[in-house]
């Protein structure tokens, strides 16, 4: 079929069941715009590239789609590098589309012209420069293969502005075959033997939850294995969700915020099954002393990630889709045996569970952050998808909501992306358009892309973002009170911004809550409206997130608090 290259890209997004893209238009990608106006596909205008890019995150990482986005040539593109290491750090599917000046131009420093592969080359799975528009079909169907296989993760494809109008006969392979990229997904069955054993021998076992359980879709057979072994389960930040909040062998979430029994169950264990994690620097505390009493199993599709930071004694490298249930096919004949060796065990992790519990002190009306966590968990049951900014919001959201389901905490999780919040929890809702989808936020980070509050109103998308207004880099301001001697160095958002005014202007209904007394009645309200609401909830100034481990301390060196 003869068709322009604009055009072969709009069919092609098509053949990959590709329902949306978000993206922002420019001098190098007109041709392309053109095309997309005449085949009225859909896409999101957002207001700034960071918001486009962050939207298909969150659309990824709420649907497991591949997200897409589009961008102009030069400082369009350059827009999406921080999204696209977001996407990267987290292993978030999605394939970015850039425009370029045209073949003859590139490399002459050009009207905006970056060298945006070689830019991204370290924070992408891959990336293309299509300079003929013959190569375009095969360009973007190994995108979309690269982009979702295996470990995901974001691909570029850099299109040259003459390619867009050049015409050729449009034909869409049917397989990909790359040389040197071939995704272990069955892996070793004597491994998972191996490992069988390891589990009767345990006595004191631990299971670690992390992001891949998420990403492959895997917490139907996490859940199995884990009825079956009566084992206790500790989450990574990534991992919530995989296994509910109130499952009795649930500890919740490991590292430097996390609760005092997965904390303590961590040092205290002799077999650690690590489930599609990477054992990072928050989880770990002081590398060296981490899990230091016990034989250290890893589960992942990536060979890369085996013995980067914590080594493993026993590697599984294969789809979670493939060793849980491999594994867990053992595991139901001796499942009475399994619970029988971990009882004792399991009443000491519960006893650390039942008189350590995470909590907060409730200053004399105030409104606490935490209460407002916990408060929406209770009005939306556990059934809404959190997405979420960085910083003190962020944990306390991962903390104090009862998470159930899994791909329902969408955050920033590797990179720690301030201003990813408002455009993903964006990209969340288009791709959930039945869900209801709450954002924390703080007054800084939602000031990083609060452009895209128009974005969300000339979508009408019922996005509730809740800011939690403390006026200070509340983290920061955390570290500074903690480990700076109080010195509060340009940490201070006391300044003039109306958040409610704010939204208003661009749009969105704008409420404020000041007194603990309204909260309930502000919060209901605001997720009862039919539309995207901003909520400027007024929290104390100097709350710390609690627990906390010190910076190259050991998990069991935490501060605690409540």
């Amino acid at each position: 079929m003869i068709m322009t290259g604009a055009e072969a890209i709009i069919e092609s997004l098509k053949n990959e069941n590709v329902d949306v893209a978000f993206g922002y238009p420019g001098g190098a990608v007109l041709t392309l715009y053109d095309a997309l106006y005449k085949a009225n596909f859909r896409h999101i205008l957002t207001k700034h590239e960071q918001g486009a890019v962050h939207a298909a995150d969150g659309y990824a990482r709420a649907t497991g789609k591949v997200g897409v986005v589009i961008a102009t040539s030069g400082p369009g593109a350059t827009n999406l590098v921080t999204g696209i290491a977001t996407a990267y750090m987290d292993s978030i599917p999605m394939v970015a589309i850039t425009g370029q000046v045209a073949v003859p131009l590139i490399g002459r420093d050009s009207f905006q012209e970056a060298d945006i592969r070689g830019i991204t080359t370290p924070i992408t799975k891959h990336n293309y420069l299509v300079k003929t528009v013959e190569e375009l079909p095969r360009a973007l169907k190994e995108a979309f293969y690269i982009a979702r296989t295996g470990r995901p993760g974001p691909v570029v494809v850099d299109i040259a502005k003459d390619v867009f109008a050049a015409t050729f006969d449009y034909q869409y392979p049917s397989e990909v075959t790359l040389r040197g990229y071939h995704p272990v997904y069955e892996g070793n069955q004597t491994i998972i033997n191996q490992v069988f054993e390891e589990l009767r021998l345990a006595r004191k076992p631990l299971i670690f939850i992390g992001g891949g359980v998420n990403l492959s879709d895997s917490s139907p057979e996490m859940r199995a294995f884990v009825e079956q072994t009566g084992f206790p389960v500790i989450s990574s930040l990534m991992g919530l969700g995989c296994l509910s909040f109130d499952h009795p062998q649930f500890l919740g979430m490991v590292g430097m915020h996390g609760t005092y029994a997965a904390n303590m169950a961590t040092t205290e264990c002799d077999l650690l099954l690590g489930i599609g994690v990477r054992f990072d620097d928050r989880v770990t505390g002081l590398l060296s002393d981490f899990a230091s009493k016990a034989k250290i199993v890893h589960f992942d599709i990536d060979p890369a990630e085996i013995n980067k930071n914590v080594i493993a004694q026993i590697r599984v490298i294969g789809s979670l889709k493939w060793s849980l249930p491999t594994l867990l096919e053992r595991v139901v004949d001796v499942s009475a045996e399994l619970k029988e060796h971990v009882q004792s065990w399991m009443e000491k992790v519960s006893s650390w569970k039942r008189d350590f519990p995470l909590s907060y002190e409730q200053e004399k009306n105030l409104v606490m952050p935490q209460a407002v966590v916990e408060k929406v968990s209770e009005l939306t049951q556990g059934d809404a998808v959190i997405v979420t900014d960085v910083g003190q919001n962020q944990i306390w959201a991962a903390q104090f909501y009862g998470f159930k389901h899994p791909r329902t905490l969408l955050t920033s999780g590797g990179l720690g992306t301030m201003g990813y919040g408002l455009p993903a929890a964006l990209g969340a809702q288009c791709g959930l358009p039945n869900s209801k989808v709450v954002l924390f936020v703080g007054d800084g980070g939602i000031m990083m892309n609060c452009q895209e509050l128009a974005t969300l109103a000339d979508c009408n998308f019922p996005v509730v973002i809740l800011v939690l207004n403390n006026q200070t880099l509340g983290m920061v301001a955390q570290w500074q009170r903690m480990f700076y001697g109080g010195r509060y160095s340009h940490t201070s958002l006391k300044g003039h911004t109306d958040f409610v005014k704010l939204a208003e202007a661009m749009g969105v209904t704008g409420l404020r809550v000041t007194e603990a007394e309204n909260l309930d009645n502000v919060l209901s309200e605001a997720l009862a409206m039919p539309g995207p609401v901003l909520v400027d909830i007024w929290t104390p100034e100097t709350v710390d997130v609690l627990p906390m481990v010190p910076s190259g301390a050991r998990l069991d060196q935490m501060i605690m608090g409540g």
